[in-house]
Protein backbone atom coordinates (compact mmCIF):
# COMPACT_ATOMS: atom_id res chain seq x y z
CA UNK A 1 0.00 0.00 0.00
CA UNK A 2 2.72 1.94 0.70
CA UNK A 3 4.64 1.75 -2.84
CA UNK A 4 1.44 2.22 -4.59
CA UNK A 5 1.43 5.75 -2.46
CA UNK A 6 4.48 6.41 -3.02
CA UNK A 7 4.20 5.78 -6.99
CA UNK A 8 0.74 7.41 -7.33
CA UNK A 9 3.15 10.65 -5.76
CA UNK A 10 5.82 10.45 -8.52
CA UNK A 11 3.26 10.21 -11.12
CA UNK A 12 1.55 13.26 -9.63
CA UNK A 13 4.67 14.74 -9.91
CA UNK A 14 5.78 14.36 -12.77
CA UNK A 15 2.12 15.83 -14.35
CA UNK A 16 2.38 18.28 -12.56
CA UNK A 17 6.24 19.57 -13.39
CA UNK A 18 4.96 18.52 -17.36
CA UNK A 19 2.25 21.07 -17.09
CA UNK A 20 3.91 23.72 -15.26
CA UNK A 21 6.80 23.82 -18.07
CA UNK A 22 4.37 23.78 -20.98
CA UNK A 23 2.09 26.63 -19.13
CA UNK A 24 4.51 28.85 -18.18
CA UNK A 25 4.46 32.21 -19.74
CA UNK A 26 2.05 30.39 -22.29
CA UNK A 27 4.97 29.05 -23.58
CA UNK A 28 6.61 25.59 -24.25
CA UNK A 29 10.19 25.33 -22.64
CA UNK A 30 12.60 23.98 -25.89
CA UNK A 31 13.41 20.60 -25.64
CA UNK A 32 17.06 19.59 -25.56
CA UNK A 33 18.43 21.08 -28.58
CA UNK A 34 22.23 19.85 -28.75
CA UNK A 35 22.49 16.92 -31.34
CA UNK A 36 18.95 17.62 -32.43
CA UNK A 37 20.10 17.96 -35.87
CA UNK A 38 17.26 20.58 -37.67
CA UNK A 39 17.92 21.61 -41.05
CA UNK A 40 18.94 25.23 -40.99
CA UNK A 41 17.85 27.83 -43.44
CA UNK A 42 20.18 31.35 -42.86
CA UNK A 43 19.31 34.05 -44.76
CA UNK A 44 21.66 36.95 -44.40
CA UNK A 45 21.11 40.56 -46.36
CA UNK A 46 23.64 42.95 -47.06
CA UNK A 47 24.35 46.35 -45.67
CA UNK A 48 20.55 46.38 -44.02
CA UNK A 49 20.82 47.70 -40.69
CA UNK A 50 18.37 47.80 -37.44
CA UNK A 51 16.00 50.44 -38.78
CA UNK A 52 15.40 49.28 -42.28
CA UNK A 53 12.24 46.92 -41.22
CA UNK A 54 8.92 47.87 -40.40
CA UNK A 55 9.31 45.84 -37.01
CA UNK A 56 11.86 47.75 -35.41
CA UNK A 57 10.17 51.03 -36.02
CA UNK A 58 10.52 51.94 -39.74
CA UNK A 59 7.28 53.77 -41.01
CA UNK A 60 8.10 54.02 -44.72
CA UNK A 61 9.17 50.57 -45.65
CA UNK A 62 7.05 47.75 -45.44
CA UNK A 63 7.64 44.09 -44.63
CA UNK A 64 5.42 42.33 -43.65
CA UNK A 65 6.65 38.84 -44.16
CA UNK A 66 9.60 39.81 -42.04
CA UNK A 67 7.48 41.69 -39.73
CA UNK A 68 5.20 38.40 -39.42
CA UNK A 69 8.48 35.80 -39.12
CA UNK A 70 9.40 38.50 -36.18
CA UNK A 71 6.42 38.24 -34.17
CA UNK A 72 6.88 34.44 -33.66
CA UNK A 73 10.75 33.94 -33.75
CA UNK A 74 13.26 34.12 -30.31
CA UNK A 75 14.87 36.99 -30.88
CA UNK A 76 18.26 37.85 -30.01
CA UNK A 77 18.12 41.89 -29.29
CA UNK A 78 22.02 42.38 -28.32
CA UNK A 79 23.48 40.64 -31.60
CA UNK A 80 26.68 42.19 -33.02
CA UNK A 81 28.54 41.44 -36.45
CA UNK A 82 31.40 42.94 -37.72
CA UNK A 83 30.83 47.01 -39.20
CA UNK A 84 31.75 45.46 -42.80
CA UNK A 85 30.95 42.69 -45.19
CA UNK A 86 33.66 40.37 -45.44
CA UNK A 87 34.86 40.59 -42.10
CA UNK A 88 31.32 39.33 -40.63
CA UNK A 89 31.37 36.62 -43.39
CA UNK A 90 34.99 35.46 -42.45
CA UNK A 91 33.55 35.19 -38.34
CA UNK A 92 30.40 33.37 -39.35
CA UNK A 93 32.17 30.85 -41.10
CA UNK A 94 35.56 30.82 -39.20
CA UNK A 95 33.87 30.95 -35.67
CA UNK A 96 37.07 33.85 -34.86
CA UNK A 97 37.23 37.61 -35.14
CA UNK A 98 37.97 37.75 -38.99
CA UNK A 99 41.42 39.42 -38.23
CA UNK A 100 42.75 36.42 -36.74
CA UNK A 101 42.07 34.60 -40.27
CA UNK A 102 43.32 36.94 -42.32
CA UNK A 103 40.22 39.59 -42.96
CA UNK A 104 41.27 43.21 -42.19
CA UNK A 105 39.44 44.70 -45.51
CA UNK A 106 36.80 44.10 -48.02
CA UNK A 107 39.73 44.48 -51.12
CA UNK A 108 42.95 43.95 -51.96
CA UNK A 109 43.09 39.93 -51.33
CA UNK A 110 42.99 41.10 -47.92
CA UNK A 111 39.36 39.58 -47.51
CA UNK A 112 40.68 36.10 -48.41
CA UNK A 113 40.13 33.50 -45.47
CA UNK A 114 43.02 31.87 -44.40
CA UNK A 115 43.11 28.39 -46.17
CA UNK A 116 43.71 26.45 -42.81
CA UNK A 117 40.14 27.40 -41.64
CA UNK A 118 37.84 24.45 -40.57
CA UNK A 119 34.92 26.16 -41.97
CA UNK A 120 31.36 25.93 -40.76
CA UNK A 121 30.23 24.21 -43.70
CA UNK A 122 32.94 21.31 -43.54
CA UNK A 123 32.01 21.27 -40.03
CA UNK A 124 28.31 20.24 -40.58
CA UNK A 125 29.57 18.32 -43.82
CA UNK A 126 31.10 15.45 -41.11
CA UNK A 127 28.14 15.17 -40.27
CA UNK A 128 26.19 14.33 -43.30
CA UNK A 129 24.27 17.60 -43.93
CA UNK A 130 24.63 18.76 -47.46
CA UNK A 131 25.57 22.84 -47.99
CA UNK A 132 24.37 25.19 -49.84
CA UNK A 133 25.72 28.68 -50.60
CA UNK A 134 23.56 31.26 -52.85
CA UNK A 135 24.34 35.17 -53.60
CA UNK A 136 27.93 37.06 -51.84
CA UNK A 137 30.66 34.91 -50.71
CA UNK A 138 33.02 37.71 -50.55
CA UNK A 139 35.68 35.72 -49.02
CA UNK A 140 38.45 35.20 -51.73
CA UNK A 141 38.09 34.51 -55.39
CA UNK A 142 40.88 32.97 -56.31
CA UNK A 143 40.38 28.84 -56.84
CA UNK A 144 41.89 27.70 -53.33
CA UNK A 145 39.19 30.71 -51.60
CA UNK A 146 36.03 29.22 -53.31
CA UNK A 147 33.44 27.88 -51.25
CA UNK A 148 32.76 24.79 -53.31
CA UNK A 149 36.21 24.27 -51.94
CA UNK A 150 35.46 25.57 -48.34
CA UNK A 151 32.72 23.47 -47.81
CA UNK A 152 30.24 23.63 -49.59
CA UNK A 153 28.27 21.33 -52.32
CA UNK A 154 26.20 23.54 -54.22
CA UNK A 155 27.03 27.12 -55.12
CA UNK A 156 25.65 30.00 -56.72
CA UNK A 157 27.44 33.26 -56.37
CA UNK A 158 28.86 36.61 -57.77
CA UNK A 159 32.50 37.39 -57.38
CA UNK A 160 34.05 40.48 -55.41
CA UNK A 161 31.75 41.74 -53.21
CA UNK A 162 29.34 43.07 -55.20
CA UNK A 163 27.15 42.19 -58.02
CA UNK A 164 28.95 44.76 -61.20
CA UNK A 165 32.02 45.66 -59.20
CA UNK A 166 34.12 44.34 -61.99
CA UNK A 167 37.10 45.89 -61.24
CA UNK A 168 36.85 44.01 -57.85
CA UNK A 169 36.46 41.35 -58.92
CA UNK A 170 32.62 40.44 -60.63
CA UNK A 171 32.18 38.81 -63.99
CA UNK A 172 32.64 41.33 -66.52
CA UNK A 173 29.42 41.51 -68.21
CA UNK A 174 27.61 42.57 -64.57
CA UNK A 175 29.54 45.95 -65.29
CA UNK A 176 26.61 46.38 -68.04
CA UNK A 177 23.53 44.40 -66.64
CA UNK A 178 24.01 45.04 -62.82
CA UNK A 179 21.36 43.58 -60.80
CA UNK A 180 19.66 41.76 -63.81
CA UNK A 181 19.96 39.07 -65.78
CA UNK A 182 23.55 38.40 -64.21
CA UNK A 183 26.41 36.36 -64.86
CA UNK A 184 27.69 33.91 -61.80
CA UNK A 185 29.23 31.18 -61.08
CA UNK A 186 26.72 28.08 -60.48
CA UNK A 187 29.77 25.15 -59.02
CA UNK A 188 32.22 24.92 -61.53
CA UNK A 189 30.39 26.35 -64.77
CA UNK A 190 29.82 30.02 -65.30
CA UNK A 191 26.78 30.51 -66.30
CA UNK A 192 23.84 33.51 -67.65
CA UNK A 193 20.74 34.05 -65.25
CA UNK A 194 17.95 35.67 -66.29
CA UNK A 195 15.36 38.07 -63.83
CA UNK A 196 16.64 40.00 -60.68
CA UNK A 197 19.49 38.86 -58.81
CA UNK A 198 17.73 38.56 -55.52
CA UNK A 199 14.65 36.57 -57.08
CA UNK A 200 17.35 34.32 -58.90
CA UNK A 201 19.04 33.80 -55.47
CA UNK A 202 15.80 32.77 -53.71
CA UNK A 203 14.64 30.78 -56.53
CA UNK A 204 17.18 28.79 -56.56
CA UNK A 205 18.00 28.29 -52.65
CA UNK A 206 14.44 26.90 -52.57
CA UNK A 207 14.85 24.64 -55.26
CA UNK A 208 17.87 23.05 -54.16
CA UNK A 209 16.13 22.64 -50.33
CA UNK A 210 13.01 21.20 -52.46
CA UNK A 211 15.42 18.70 -53.54
CA UNK A 212 17.20 17.64 -50.47
CA UNK A 213 13.64 17.57 -48.79
CA UNK A 214 12.32 15.16 -51.67
CA UNK A 215 16.08 13.08 -51.33
CA UNK A 216 15.06 12.70 -46.92
CA UNK A 217 18.65 14.70 -47.12
CA UNK A 218 19.77 17.04 -44.14
CA UNK A 219 21.13 20.27 -45.18
CA UNK A 220 22.34 23.97 -44.36
CA UNK A 221 21.13 26.00 -46.80
CA UNK A 222 23.18 30.13 -47.06
CA UNK A 223 20.79 32.51 -48.41
CA UNK A 224 23.72 35.20 -48.60
CA UNK A 225 22.02 38.35 -50.69
CA UNK A 226 24.03 41.30 -52.38
CA UNK A 227 21.01 43.14 -51.44
CA UNK A 228 20.55 45.86 -50.33
CA UNK A 229 24.29 46.43 -50.61
CA UNK A 230 25.24 49.11 -53.20
CA UNK A 231 24.36 49.87 -56.42
CA UNK A 232 21.14 51.00 -55.09
CA UNK A 233 19.04 49.02 -57.90
CA UNK A 234 15.63 47.84 -57.89
CA UNK A 235 12.57 46.50 -60.24
CA UNK A 236 10.63 49.39 -61.02
CA UNK A 237 7.99 48.09 -59.61
CA UNK A 238 9.37 48.15 -56.33
CA UNK A 239 10.42 51.75 -56.75
CA UNK A 240 7.38 53.00 -57.86
CA UNK A 241 5.53 54.06 -54.47
CA UNK A 242 8.51 55.39 -52.85
CA UNK A 243 9.32 57.42 -56.23
CA UNK A 244 5.30 58.72 -55.45
CA UNK A 245 6.18 59.70 -52.04
CA UNK A 246 8.49 62.13 -53.12
CA UNK A 247 11.90 60.01 -52.27
CA UNK A 248 15.06 60.45 -54.02
CA UNK A 249 16.23 57.48 -56.72
CA UNK A 250 18.15 55.91 -54.10
CA UNK A 251 16.42 55.47 -51.41
CA UNK A 252 13.60 54.35 -53.58
CA UNK A 253 15.32 51.86 -54.91
CA UNK A 254 17.16 50.91 -51.57
CA UNK A 255 13.78 50.69 -49.89
CA UNK A 256 12.76 48.69 -52.80
CA UNK A 257 15.44 46.24 -53.01
CA UNK A 258 14.34 46.01 -48.95
CA UNK A 259 10.51 45.33 -49.66
CA UNK A 260 11.51 42.72 -53.07
CA UNK A 261 13.64 40.72 -49.95
CA UNK A 262 10.80 40.72 -47.72
CA UNK A 263 8.52 39.37 -50.45
CA UNK A 264 11.29 36.79 -51.12
CA UNK A 265 11.30 35.75 -47.64
CA UNK A 266 7.41 35.59 -47.40
CA UNK A 267 8.15 32.98 -50.66
CA UNK A 268 10.19 31.03 -48.74
CA UNK A 269 8.20 30.44 -45.63
CA UNK A 270 5.22 29.77 -47.78
CA UNK A 271 6.92 27.20 -49.17
CA UNK A 272 8.04 25.63 -46.24
CA UNK A 273 5.29 25.45 -44.39
CA UNK A 274 3.19 24.03 -47.82
CA UNK A 275 6.25 21.34 -47.78
CA UNK A 276 5.56 20.29 -43.77
CA UNK A 277 9.15 20.80 -42.81
CA UNK A 278 9.10 23.73 -40.54
CA UNK A 279 9.17 21.14 -37.43
CA UNK A 280 12.28 20.04 -38.43
CA UNK A 281 13.90 23.20 -39.78
CA UNK A 282 16.07 26.33 -38.13
CA UNK A 283 15.06 29.43 -39.73
CA UNK A 284 17.34 32.41 -39.08
CA UNK A 285 17.11 36.17 -40.65
CA UNK A 286 19.84 38.52 -40.02
CA UNK A 287 21.95 41.19 -42.04
CA UNK A 288 25.69 41.49 -42.03
CA UNK A 289 26.63 44.85 -40.53
CA UNK A 290 24.93 48.17 -40.12
CA UNK A 291 23.34 50.56 -42.82
CA UNK A 292 24.25 52.51 -45.73
CA UNK A 293 22.41 56.01 -47.08
CA UNK A 294 21.55 56.90 -44.29
CA UNK A 295 20.05 60.36 -45.92
CA UNK A 296 18.43 61.07 -48.71
CA UNK A 297 15.66 63.69 -50.05
CA UNK A 298 12.05 64.17 -49.32
CA UNK A 299 9.79 66.33 -52.52
CA UNK A 300 13.84 67.59 -52.51
CA UNK A 301 14.58 68.31 -49.15
CA UNK A 302 17.46 66.77 -47.58
CA UNK A 303 15.93 63.62 -44.70
CA UNK A 304 17.64 61.66 -42.11
CA UNK A 305 16.55 58.18 -43.00
CA UNK A 306 15.45 55.83 -39.75
CA UNK A 307 18.50 53.77 -38.19
CA UNK A 308 16.63 52.74 -35.25
CA UNK A 309 17.67 55.70 -33.27
CA UNK A 310 21.27 54.10 -33.30
CA UNK A 311 24.72 56.49 -33.97
CA UNK A 312 26.40 55.25 -37.11
CA UNK A 313 26.00 52.61 -39.75
CA UNK A 314 28.19 50.48 -41.92
CA UNK A 315 32.10 51.05 -41.24
CA UNK A 316 31.48 52.76 -37.87
CA UNK A 317 32.85 51.63 -34.30
CA UNK A 318 29.74 52.86 -32.66
CA UNK A 319 26.16 50.40 -32.40
CA UNK A 320 25.09 51.34 -35.68
CA UNK A 321 27.94 49.76 -37.63
CA UNK A 322 27.38 46.27 -35.78
CA UNK A 323 24.26 45.90 -33.67
CA UNK A 324 21.88 43.95 -36.24
CA UNK A 325 18.52 41.80 -36.15
CA UNK A 326 18.78 38.04 -35.73
CA UNK A 327 15.81 36.54 -35.77
CA UNK A 328 15.16 32.54 -35.10
CA UNK A 329 12.14 30.47 -35.90
CA UNK A 330 12.09 26.99 -35.46
CA UNK A 331 8.06 25.55 -35.33
CA UNK A 332 7.09 24.26 -32.00
CA UNK A 333 10.98 24.27 -30.54
CA UNK A 334 12.22 27.17 -30.07
CA UNK A 335 9.75 29.93 -27.89
CA UNK A 336 7.86 32.16 -30.05
CA UNK A 337 7.91 36.05 -29.56
CA UNK A 338 10.22 35.95 -27.31
CA UNK A 339 13.32 38.50 -26.77
CA UNK A 340 17.14 37.14 -25.64
CA UNK A 341 18.63 40.23 -24.29
CA UNK A 342 21.94 39.13 -23.19
CA UNK A 343 25.28 40.32 -25.29
CA UNK A 344 25.69 37.91 -28.07
CA UNK A 345 27.45 37.94 -31.49
CA UNK A 346 28.57 36.17 -34.95
CA UNK A 347 31.30 34.22 -33.49
CA UNK A 348 28.67 32.21 -31.66
CA UNK A 349 27.37 30.94 -34.68
CA UNK A 350 29.58 28.21 -35.61
CA UNK A 351 29.79 26.79 -32.02
CA UNK A 352 25.62 26.91 -31.85
CA UNK A 353 25.45 25.28 -35.10
CA UNK A 354 27.67 22.42 -34.56
CA UNK A 355 26.34 21.75 -31.11
CA UNK A 356 22.67 21.77 -33.14
CA UNK A 357 23.94 19.20 -35.72
CA UNK A 358 26.58 17.43 -33.71
CA UNK A 359 29.44 18.02 -35.49
CA UNK A 360 32.71 16.42 -34.43
CA UNK A 361 35.53 18.74 -34.61
CA UNK A 362 39.03 18.40 -35.27
CA UNK A 363 41.59 18.95 -32.08
CA UNK A 364 43.54 20.40 -35.06
CA UNK A 365 41.28 23.39 -36.35
CA UNK A 366 41.22 26.75 -35.03
CA UNK A 367 40.39 27.86 -31.91
CA UNK A 368 36.74 28.74 -31.55
CA UNK A 369 36.04 32.32 -30.04
CA UNK A 370 32.26 32.32 -29.85
CA UNK A 371 30.04 30.71 -27.24
CA UNK A 372 27.14 28.18 -27.88
CA UNK A 373 23.34 30.34 -28.03
CA UNK A 374 21.86 26.78 -27.26
CA UNK A 375 21.92 27.39 -22.92
CA UNK A 376 19.66 31.08 -24.04
CA UNK A 377 17.75 29.29 -26.41
CA UNK A 378 16.45 26.40 -24.18
CA UNK A 379 15.92 28.91 -20.99
CA UNK A 380 18.26 26.85 -19.32
CA UNK A 381 20.94 29.69 -18.64
CA UNK A 382 20.59 31.03 -15.27
CA UNK A 383 24.11 33.43 -15.73
CA UNK A 384 25.19 34.66 -18.96
CA UNK A 385 28.48 35.97 -17.84
CA UNK A 386 30.12 39.03 -18.93
CA UNK A 387 31.74 38.99 -21.92
CA UNK A 388 34.11 42.05 -24.00
CA UNK A 389 33.58 41.80 -27.78
CA UNK A 390 35.69 43.75 -29.66
CA UNK A 391 35.25 45.52 -33.14
CA UNK A 392 37.47 47.12 -35.01
CA UNK A 393 36.45 48.72 -39.16
CA UNK A 394 39.91 47.15 -40.29
CA UNK A 395 40.72 49.26 -43.85
CA UNK A 396 43.78 51.02 -43.02
CA UNK A 397 46.34 51.45 -45.63
CA UNK A 398 48.66 48.71 -46.66
CA UNK A 399 51.58 48.66 -44.25
CA UNK A 400 49.86 50.90 -41.94
CA UNK A 401 48.40 48.20 -39.10
CA UNK A 402 50.61 49.51 -36.47
CA UNK A 403 49.31 52.77 -36.77
CA UNK A 404 45.57 51.60 -36.59
CA UNK A 405 45.04 50.26 -32.93
CA UNK A 406 42.91 52.71 -31.74
CA UNK A 407 41.47 54.04 -34.90
CA UNK A 408 37.69 52.86 -35.62
CA UNK A 409 37.44 50.49 -32.40
CA UNK A 410 35.45 49.62 -29.75
CA UNK A 411 35.24 47.73 -27.29
CA UNK A 412 31.50 46.40 -26.07
CA UNK A 413 30.08 44.75 -22.75
CA UNK A 414 26.37 44.03 -21.85
CA UNK A 415 26.51 47.60 -20.62
CA UNK A 416 29.61 49.75 -21.84
CA UNK A 417 30.81 50.67 -25.21
CA UNK A 418 34.26 52.04 -25.33
CA UNK A 419 34.82 53.80 -28.65
CA UNK A 420 38.12 54.78 -30.45
CA UNK A 421 40.29 54.75 -27.18
CA UNK A 422 38.10 58.30 -25.76
CA UNK A 423 34.67 58.24 -25.61
CA UNK A 424 32.73 55.62 -23.68
CA UNK A 425 29.03 55.12 -23.89
CA UNK A 426 26.10 52.91 -21.16
CA UNK A 427 24.76 51.68 -23.70
CA UNK A 428 22.26 50.52 -20.99
CA UNK A 429 20.79 54.10 -20.42
CA UNK A 430 22.29 55.82 -23.41
CA UNK A 431 21.43 53.18 -26.84
CA UNK A 432 21.58 56.33 -28.78
CA UNK A 433 25.27 57.08 -27.79
CA UNK A 434 24.64 60.68 -27.11
CA UNK A 435 26.99 61.23 -23.71
CA UNK A 436 30.39 60.27 -23.62
CA UNK A 437 30.86 59.30 -20.18
CA UNK A 438 34.32 58.75 -19.91
CA UNK A 439 35.92 61.24 -17.54
CA UNK A 440 33.14 59.70 -15.16
CA UNK A 441 34.09 55.99 -15.41
CA UNK A 442 37.96 55.53 -15.75
CA UNK A 443 37.82 52.13 -14.08
CA UNK A 444 35.83 50.75 -16.55
CA UNK A 445 38.31 52.15 -19.29
CA UNK A 446 40.78 50.58 -17.55
CA UNK A 447 39.10 47.43 -17.26
CA UNK A 448 38.80 47.55 -21.17
CA UNK A 449 42.19 48.48 -22.24
CA UNK A 450 43.98 45.82 -20.91
CA UNK A 451 42.52 43.14 -22.74
CA UNK A 452 41.84 44.73 -26.18
CA UNK A 453 46.10 45.17 -26.01
CA UNK A 454 46.49 42.04 -25.36
CA UNK A 455 44.02 40.63 -28.14
CA UNK A 456 45.58 43.53 -30.68
CA UNK A 457 48.85 41.95 -30.37
CA UNK A 458 48.00 38.47 -30.52
CA UNK A 459 46.13 38.95 -33.61
CA UNK A 460 48.71 41.04 -35.42
CA UNK A 461 50.88 37.62 -36.31
CA UNK A 462 47.40 35.87 -38.13
CA UNK A 463 46.73 39.17 -40.27
CA UNK A 464 48.59 36.87 -43.01
CA UNK A 465 47.17 39.11 -45.85
CA UNK A 466 48.29 42.21 -44.78
CA UNK A 467 51.98 42.83 -47.79
CA UNK A 468 50.30 40.32 -50.25
CA UNK A 469 50.95 42.11 -53.29
CA UNK A 470 47.43 43.05 -55.67
CA UNK A 471 46.76 40.41 -57.89
CA UNK A 472 47.05 41.98 -61.65
CA UNK A 473 44.27 40.01 -63.51
CA UNK A 474 41.14 39.02 -61.51
CA UNK A 475 40.99 34.95 -60.79
CA UNK A 476 36.96 35.06 -62.33
CA UNK A 477 37.93 37.13 -65.27
CA UNK A 478 40.62 34.88 -66.06
CA UNK A 479 37.90 31.94 -65.33
CA UNK A 480 35.17 33.66 -67.78
CA UNK A 481 37.02 34.58 -70.61
CA UNK A 482 38.59 31.10 -70.84
CA UNK A 483 35.50 29.81 -70.33
CA UNK A 484 33.98 31.84 -73.26
CA UNK A 485 36.26 31.04 -75.44
CA UNK A 486 36.57 27.30 -75.33
CA UNK A 487 32.31 26.79 -74.49
CA UNK A 488 30.57 29.99 -74.43
CA UNK A 489 28.26 31.17 -71.17
CA UNK A 490 25.26 28.73 -71.15
CA UNK A 491 21.93 29.78 -69.84
CA UNK A 492 20.40 28.61 -67.31
CA UNK A 493 17.35 28.72 -64.17
CA UNK A 494 17.18 27.37 -60.82
CA UNK A 495 15.48 24.59 -62.15
CA UNK A 496 18.60 23.34 -63.57
CA UNK A 497 20.23 22.86 -60.16
CA UNK A 498 17.88 19.55 -60.06
CA UNK A 499 18.07 18.82 -63.51
CA UNK A 500 21.33 18.46 -64.31
CA UNK A 501 21.92 15.57 -61.21
CA UNK A 502 19.30 13.39 -62.41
Amino acid sequence: MKIGIIKYSVICYCLFFLFFIQTTDGQTFPKALKNSRPNIIFVMTDDQGMGDLSCTGNEVVKTPNIDAFYQKSTRFTEYHVSPTCAPTRAAIMSGRHEFRVGVTHTILERERMALDVYTLPQALQSVGYKTGLFGKWHLGDADDYLPQNRGFDEVLMHGGGGIGQVNLGDFPPNKDNVYFDNVLLHNETIVKTKGFCTDVFFDAAMAWIKENIDNKQQYFTYVSLNAPHAPLVAPENYKKRFLELGYDEGTASRYGMIENIDDNFGRLMSKLEEWNVLENTLVIFTTDNGATHLRGTLNGEKVKHFNANLKGGKNSPNEGGDHVPLFMYWKGVLTEGKDINQLTAHIDLYPTFSELTGAQLPETMQRLEGLSLIPLLENTVSIWEDRLLFTHCGRWKTGMVNKAKYTKMAIRSQQWRFVNNAELYDIINDPGERHNVAAEHPDVIAKFLEPYNEWWSNSIPLMINENRKRVKEQPLHIKYYKQLEAEGIPNWNPEDTITEKN
